[in-house]
């Protein structure tokens, strides 16, 4: 229990980045459609995350920064500001897109319309990144997200034919559907596993707990424990999507379908606690991307920063965690739909992903901040083709979104 509760910080990082609001119906969608033909999208995905968030952990335990703080120092202001400037806008769509799943999961708890609960959300979630500590933040929030675990449960309540998913699973197949489109979802689910605020998110994070050199086992169970299990969690949203949808070719539109095999399954235990996590997940994700916005604009600007610091003495930094917070409100006040909105926001995560995952390879090969804690032979093996995935996944999100109507 002691191991989990220490790896609390990768479970809301991870979960953030995994399952929020776009990722529940993405994921849905993707089982309902193609069955488990993407199952292998996941996998690399916590792989590729799993060997770029060890670094940013390891880069903040033994430098005491954040990596963000060391790209305009490493890269210069001119680089670091379009990283900057595109992971911020990135970042405060999806917080938007998270205040919105907020709402709708309570929407679907109590039938009242989703506008009505976004003045809430954005108001609760400021109140915790301003009153709750950093700690009990993340082991209320990334805890919770557990509940997400229904899912598997479901699969063993649902008829599920298990050779079939492994066979799914196995074999790479477009479903009857354009090829276009199948590699539409798999740009999308992908980027969904390592959106660039993830990693801003996790080594801010380490700062946050004062993390050193004696803390890399720590910051590395945080990343073997929490992302695998961002990833597990996942998979089931297919997993069930695929026994419940796929066989007749349903499409899967709105959070009340993503849980309804749940409902079939476990009845009304089974709705409530995929409520709580519906409402969990997408709480955490707006925490994780609120903070993130911040981070990145006070680190690159040399604000003092940190959801320890009072306001008062990181006046910059909480006003800017405001704004982004009253821009995610404002957004959802046009009607736009959350669901959508976040959709749109995968494809522009997938073009920016380069910026962030090649800084941070290049700061994990300097001495001058690592010493002998540098990248090994291994490491580098693996960022670098992980690096050529995301390459190749931002050269193709916008083609293919035009192509396919965005996956249509």
């Amino acid at each position: 229990m002691r191991r989990l509760l220490a790896a609390t910080l990768g479970i809301l990082s991870a979960i953030g980045g995994f399952v929020d609001i776009g990722d529940l119906v993405a994921a849905s969608q993707a089982g309902a459609r193609f069955g488990m033909a993407h199952a292998w999208v996941l996998l690399v995905g916590v792989l590729g995350i799993c060997a770029y968030a060890e670094m940013a952990g390891r880069i903040a335990a033994v430098s005491g920064r954040a990596v963000f703080d060391l790209v305009r120092e490493r890269l210069g202001p001119r680089v670091a500001l379009l990283n900057l400037v595109a992971s911020w806008l990135v970042t405060v769509l999806t917080l938007a897109a998270e205040l919105g799943g907020v709402a709708l999961a309570l929407q679907l708890a109590s039938g009242i319309h989703y506008l009505i609960w976004v003045p809430v959300a954005a108001v609760a979630v400021w109140l915790v990144l301003w009153r709750m500590r950093f700690e009990l933040m993340e082991r209320v929030f990334g805890l919770a997200g557990l509940a997400l675990l229904v899912f598997a449960v479901a699969l063993f309540a649902l008829p599920t034919d298990w050779g079939r998913l492994g066979q799914q699973s196995l074999h790479v197949s477009s479903g009857g559907e354009s090829w276009s489109v199948y590699w539409f979802v798999a740009v999308a689910l992908f980027a969904s596993t390592v959106s660039p605020y993830e990693v801003f998110f996790f080594s801010s994070g380490g700062v946050e707990e004062n993390w050193s050199a004696a803390d890399l086992a720590a910051a590395r169970s945080n990343v073997l424990i929490g992302f695998p299990v961002g990833g597990f969690l996942a998979l089931s949203l297919i997993a069930v999507a695929a026994v419940a949808y796929h066989p007749s070719g349903t499409s899967v539109d709105s959070l009340d379908q993503v849980a309804r095999p749940v409902v079939t399954a476990l009845g009304g235990v089974g709705l409530a606690v995929a409520v709580l996590a519906f409402f969990a997940v997408t709480f955490g994700a707006a925490l994780e991307t609120g903070l993130s916005a911040a981070y990145a604009a006070a680190q690159y600007f040399g604000w003092q920063w940190g959801k320890r610091v009072s306001p008062r003495k990181a006046a910059r930094f909480h006003s800017v965690l405001l704004v982004s917070v009253l821009l995610g409100v404002l957004m959802l006040m046009t009607a736009v739909d959350p669901v959508q909105l976040t959709e749109y926001m995968l494809v522009l995560s997938a073009v920016v992903l380069p910026l962030t995952y090649l800084p941070i390879l290049v700061v994990a090969n300097d001495r001058g901040y690592l010493g002998d804690r540098v990248n090994g032979r291994w490491n580098n093996l693996l960022g670098a083709l992980f690096l050529l995935l995301i390459v190749a996944a931002s050269v193709a999100a916008i083609p293919l979104a035009i192509i396919t109507r965005m996956g249509q």
